[in-house]
């Protein structure tokens, strides 16, 4: 089985849209292909996630699922919800944009790419949910409002060291790196400057200079003493998104 653990996720700002932007034209790539992936060779999946280098956009054995989740910035598989075969087909992609192309922009791409090609029909529903909400400790946050430029820089489990991230962003990268659904509840609107190690579910390879110290306590700890936030296990309604028809065959490129 192919390793599925991202060990460096590059972050960006959280697309918010309010509904007179959900009524515009989706941008579109300039040259896209997306195709059926082919047999593997062996018994191990090589997994490309989603990756922009040099205006070049790329999916490489992405089923169904791993697509709209990328498309709608969904940090957890519990958000999503959808048809029998989504996680069984795999695709890949390659498209291009120019190389200034920002991530909410290409996730919109992404996502005009898959309506068009696989014929992707989406809702969004309200649906109760057992989750983890990250929320602001008694004592206050610790944490300092930004007052550097936005940046996009990877993050890796066990180390978020960024100087500019909505508290959406942070609960989205702990979700992804601790397989666990963590949903921001802070009440912060701002962006701020972020410094966290814990011990991470992920173990970072030997010799990984990024990876935090050996000493490093759990995250919830972590989060509290570092951060001033705390995190809550919670069940209520949360915004799920439903797929509720695709194409298991795409479109001509």
């Amino acid at each position: 089985m192919p390793s599925r653990h991202l060990l460096g996720v590059p972050v960006s700002l959280l697309l918010l849209a309010g509904p007179a932007a959900a009524q515009e034209p989706l941008p579109r790539f300039e040259v896209a292909t997306l195709k059926i992936s082919p047999p593997p060779t062996g018994d191990a999946i090589s997994v490309n996630l989603g990756a922009f280098r040099n205006g070049r956009f790329t999916f490489a054995n992405v089923t169904l699922s791993d697509a709209v989740m990328y498309a709608f910035d969904l940090p957890s598989k519990e958000l999503l919800a959808g048809i029998d075969w989504q996680d069984s087909v795999r695709f890949d992609v390659v498209a291009l944009a120019p190389a200034e192309t920002p991530q909410p922009r290409l996730r919109l791409m992404v996502r005009q790419l898959l309506e068009e090609r696989l014929a992707l029909e989406t809702v969004r529903e309200q649906r109760t949910l057992r989750h983890i909400a990250l929320v602001v400790d008694r004592n206050g946050s610790k944490m300092k409002e930004a007052i550097g430029p936005p940046e996009s820089i990877p993050q890796f489990p066990g180390r978020i060291n960024h100087k500019r991230m909505p508290m959406g962003l942070l609960a989205s990268l702990l979700s992804r790196f601790e397989h666990q659904l963590i949903v921001d509840q802070t009440g912060l609107s701002g962006s701020y400057e972020v410094m966290l190690e814990w011990a991470p579910d992920v173990v970072a390879p030997p010799g990984d200079t990024a990876g935090p110290p050996a000493d490093r306590p759990n995250l919830s700890t972590a989060v509290a003493e570092q951060l001033g936030l705390r995190l809550e296990g919670r069940r209520g309604p949360l915004e799920v998104v439903v797929i509720t028809g695709a194409s298991r065959t795409p479109a001509e490129n």
